[in-house]
């Protein structure tokens, strides 16, 4: 990385206006980090946000599409996971960066680089983006709710809505509980799958087969559908807009020093919990191939259905029960930061100052409104496509996330000496060029079959 000295974001060229107000303004350098002390120390002042970010590559629209992949294809799909999942953990490194260096989360970078006509359109695109995120993870907690007890998926849907005051009370007793709260469910789901996983006994040389990409990917128009779709659950537009925000709840000194060593230690945290979402997910999709496909029911795509079905092929109620736990504390980690997702997202594109929980309330019913009036017409048997094509919609999204994201952070003038490396610029690019090759055949190939 460059060491020449970055001056403040104000002072930056390359930006039009100095910083407003941050985002998340009530957890803004709240955290303490400690100065002179171990690594060890200063890895555990920065552990949290990665975490939190890493709760949209393990919410429900990943299970859909993970189910629907292992069911149908085996364990050839788990290559795309792996990809996606690396994919994730550079785009997510620019956008921590870009928070920590700039001040500015994602957001309020669009609306201050762009022009006012652009960035209410990029505001339109991501507000679109986290209801497709949040329609497979309000629906997840609501099959979830009527797996384990019975509760139909329409009031599960509304239970849902509670979560905001749970972020509310968790927040104000101060963000570290918040992430905690997080971390907690997510063991859980880790839990509940390495149990799964040994009741299924995948074959080990399968699944490190399946880590290599097979050229079928592509050439396969349902493989290429699902496969986008695992994109599009994996790296998620919103949660780059997240990560961009919360790594400022550390209170960073302004040096360039203090940065560095600042976007260091967020990226290690941010680097570990994605691989950590990368063993969940793939344990998702190995789970399905080893029980599902092996056993020719490669047509289940329905978590619905996969909850029915791991208790006979596995011989023990608790599998179900043990699934069903994990996708309820999945489907309320992701409605969690998705809200959070969707403040940055609307402060940061529109400027407003509203309280707390009236921002949190509008961006809760953003989600709710449009889930209720699906689960109300489709019912538990829509739900399962519904979930794979709300992850289509997020990877379509995904472009107008990362080409901002990666060219802000190539620019000198807005970076200072923060700027990409040039590997660095250069993998990013090739990142964004896959996901707007992939997404533009998908949409090629969708014409077509439309047009007969």
């Amino acid at each position: 990385m460059n060491t020449a000295s970055t001056p403040p974001a104000e002072e930056l060229s390359g930006w039009r206006y100095p910083r407003r107000a941050p985002s998340l303004p009530e957890a803004y350098r709240t955290v303490h980090v400690p100065h002179g002390a171990s690594t060890l120390r200063k890895l555990l002042a920065f552990a949290g946000p990665g975490y939190m970010v890493a709760v949209g590559y393990m919410d429900p629209g990943n299970w859909a599409t993970d189910l629907a992949g292992g069911a149908r294809f085996g364990y050839a799909l788990l290559s795309v996971v792996l990809l996606s999942n690396l994919m994730a953990i550079l785009l997510q490194s620019l956008a921590l960066k870009l928070g920590i260096v700039t001040g500015r989360d994602l957001a309020q970078a669009c609306r201050d680089h762009f022009s006012r006509p652009v960035s209410l359109a990029l505001w339109v695109l991501c507000e679109i983006a986290i209801a497709a995120c949040d329609l497979a993870e309000v629906i997840g907690s609501a099959i979830a709710l009527n797996l384990l007890f019975g509760i139909p998926l329409l009031w599960g849907v509304c239970l849902t809505a509670l979560d905001v005051l749970l972020i509310l009370l968790l927040q104000h007793r101060g963000f570290r509980y918040l992430e905690a709260f997080v971390l907690a469910l997510i063991a859980t789901i880790g839990v509940c799958f390495a149990v799964e996983l040994a009741m299924a006994e995948p074959a080990l040389g399968a699944v490190l087969g399946g880590l290599v990409p097979s050229p079928e990917i592509v050439t396969s128009r349902g493989m290429l559908y699902i496969a986008v779709g695992i994109l599009g659950a994996t790296v998620m537009p919103h949660n780059l807009y997240l990560h961009s925000s919360i790594v400022q709840t550390r209170r960073v000194g302004g040096s360039d020093a203090a940065k560095r060593e600042a976007v260091r230690f967020a990226t290690i945290d941010s680097t570990l919990a994605l691989m950590l979402a990368f063993l969940i997910n793939g344990a998702i999709l190995v789970l399905a191939a080893a029980t599902f496909h092996d056993s020719g029911h490669q047509d289940v795509a329905d978590i619905g259905d996969a909850y029915q079905l791991l208790t006979p092929l596995l011989g023990s109620g608790f599998a179900s029960v043990l699934f069903a736990l994990a996708l309820l504390a999945s489907g309320q980690n992701s409605t969690i930061t998705g809200t959070l997702a969707g403040q940055i997202v609307m402060e940061g594109f529109l400027d407003l100052r509203l309280p707390a929980w009236v921002r949190r309330l509008i961006t809760r019913l953003i989600a709710i409104v449009p889930a209720v009036i699906v689960t109300a017409l489709y019912g538990e048997r829509g739900t399962g496509r519904l979930l794979i094509l709300s992850q289509v919609i997020l990877s379509l999204q995904l472009t107008f996330a990362v080409v901002p994201l990666v060219w802000f952070t190539g620019q000198r003038s807005k970076m200072g000496g923060f700027v990409n490396r040039p590997l660095t610029a250069v993998l990013a690019w090739v990142v964004a060029a896959v996901i707007i090759g992939l997404n533009g055949w998908l949409l090629a190939w969708t014409a077509r079959g439309w047009l007969g």
